[in-house]
């Protein structure tokens, strides 16, 4: 328990940094509904004059981007993108810092065993992104009700909203498997980025080309946004998918954690 205030604390201003954020963006893009639901028809014309490619790139769907859920689902795939750094970051860094830091060895001298120490770190981490999630859920709900012209589906909006907590769960348990593997990660940052953006890149050629095998790949494709708009659910093979990667990543960072030999610095 001590380990797990710890580490909210030592995570407490980063997690209002990136919740703060989420909810600025989220304000921002809400805030510019009224006038493209007033000017649905010459926005449509406009965005008509993109390439296709591109309106399929920036997950534009003409035909519903001036509803309030089509719009929520347009900027929504890059509060994802925020989200998921904001996971990558943590999950490589619950282990990472102790490793660059040297005080791995020090603190499995602790009168505490190995599954100890992670589960009080995992927890610590689903905490923030619990607490984020809620902020921003708020957030997002209370200016969609504030916007909304006319009424929406409630259901499809807090399951649009729940796929950026999955999503970070992903990202989480992939970002501790890494730092796992490479105790001694300097520089978080980087890494996470780079993992992040190369999961983005590959969502965005795959919709780019129409190659449905790339969402297997990508987490940020297994939440059909469309999908969930229109049979308010998710698909249950890739929340399958999603859940063998976060239950395959954290198992395997466990296993290997228990059993890694920490040398002295």
């Amino acid at each position: 328990m001590n380990m797990f205030r710890h580490e909210l604390r030592e995570n407490r201003r980063s997690m209002m940094i990136w919740t703060f954020s989420l909810a600025a963006v989220t304000v921002l893009f809400f805030s510019m509904y009224p006038s493209i639901e007033k000017d649905g028809d010459q926005f449509i014309k406009v965005l008509q004059n993109y390439p296709e490619g591109v309106l399929k790139a920036l997950g534009v769907q003409i035909n519903s981007i001036t509803s309030l859920l089509g719009f929520y689902s347009y900027f929504f795939l890059y509060i994802m993108l925020c989200g998921a750094i904001q996971a990558m970051n943590l999950g490589i860094g619950i282990l990472s810092k102790e490793g660059s830091g040297k005080t791995a060895e020090f603190i499995l001298t602790k009168p505490v065993t190995r599954g100890g120490i992670i589960i009080s770190k995992l927890f610590a981490v689903l905490a923030i992104l619990v607490i984020t999630n809620l902020v921003f859920l708020v957030v997002s709900y209370a200016m969609a009700r504030a916007v909304a012209v006319n009424d929406f589906d409630i259901r499809a909006f807090f399951l649009i909203s729940a796929a950026n907590f999955f999503v970070q769960l992903m990202f989480a348990a992939l970002g501790f498997f890494v730092s796992v593997l490479f105790l001694r990660i300097r520089s978080v940052l980087p890494v996470s980025l780079g993992v992040v953006f190369a999961f983005f890149i590959i969502g965005m050629f795959g919709s780019v080309i129409g190659d449905k095998a790339s969402r297997y790949f990508t987490p940020f494709k297994y939440f059909n946004l469309p999908y969930i708009m229109k049979h308010s659910a998710y698909e249950p093979l890739y929340l399958g998918i999603g859940a063998a990667i976060i239950a395959v990543s954290v198992g395997a960072g466990c296993l290997l954690f228990i059993k890694k030999d920490f040398h002295g610095a």
